[in-house]
């Protein structure tokens, strides 16, 4: 019986190496699998999924336009697929979601969604919600904070290192411009930022 699985964390957990490992396996055993990526990513070119530590893979781009059913449907009735996964799932929207939900319950297809949970003020990114809402199983990658702990949190950052308290939600960076945090560090950095606003 097919399931929608969510791997969330906070950056660098290796969400894309996993994601790619699982293709690769896939693929390994015969079988033939469907890779999305977000367009607005376009951070190693378009429609490419590639990890921190050096693996990549062109993928289908999706925006906030695709309909996974029809897309998906079509190509599976081309060439029989194993398994769909989906990188950076966070941008995926609530009706997205439910679209590939339908497409594991209708085609009998696992879908892998691969995502961040929360932006760098703390709050659910749209796609991640419906998949801690919906998915049937649900995955924790860790990583570390700068401390040793268990990063939880994600920082935007702006040049100086400061944490950054407004702004788009969704905007488009590495190393450069976040980090993973712990929540008392997050909160920490939150907490300077907001000292630092009011003195000036």
């Amino acid at each position: 019986m097919a399931q929608l699985y969510f791997y969330y964390s906070a950056m660098n957990a290796g969400k894309s190496t996993s994601l790619l490992q699982s293709a690769h396996n896939y693929r390994e055993q015969g079988m033939s699998v469907m890779l999305f990526t977000a367009a607005i990513d376009d951070r190693y070119g378009k429609g490419i999924i590639k990890s921190r530590i050096g693996l990549s893979e062109e993928a289908t781009m999706f925006d906030d336009q695709t309909d996974f059913i029809n897309v998906i449907t079509a190509n599976h009735n081309k060439q029989p697929m194993a398994c769909v996964l989906v990188d950076e799932a966070q941008f995926l929207s609530a009706e997205q979601v439910d679209q590939l939900a339908h497409i594991v319950d209708t085609l009998d297809l696992p879908v892998l969604c691969y995502g961040i949970r929360t932006d760098f003020q703390g709050q659910l990114f749209s796609g991640s919600a419906r998949l801690l809402a919906i998915a049937d199983k649900l995955f924790e990658l860790k990583t570390v904070c700068s401390c040793g702990r268990k990063a939880t949190m994600t920082v935007r950052l702006d040049a100086n290192g400061q944490a950054i308290l407004a702004g788009a939600q969704v905007e488009i960076g590495g190393n450069e411009r976040y980090e993973s945090k712990c929540r008392r560090h997050h909160q920490e950095l939150t907490n300077a930022a907001k000292l630092s606003t009011d003195l000036s």
